[in-house]
């Protein structure tokens, strides 16, 4: 049986969703901010637009499909 070897690729799908800090943290934006938005006052809309942290239960899974970031 021949051997995995080569180049991590970087999933295209997972770099155009989530950005990784300078410190290692893993961005995110926050659903709920593409339609339905007439019942949703403007706070809720304002505080969807700013990125949220993923949870440290995904952090893991994130990081592989992103190895060069």
């Amino acid at each position: 049986m021949p051997r995995v070897s080569g180049k991590a690729k970087t999933r295209k799908a997972v770099a155009k969703r989530f950005k990784v800090t300078g410190t290692g943290k893993v961005l995110r934006r926050k659903q709920g901010a593409r339609h339905l938005l007439q019942c949703k006052n403007r706070k809720r809309k304002r505080s969807l637009t700013s990125a949220a942290l993923v949870s440290d239960a995904d952090i893991k899974n994130v990081k592989e499909n992103l190895p060069f970031h």
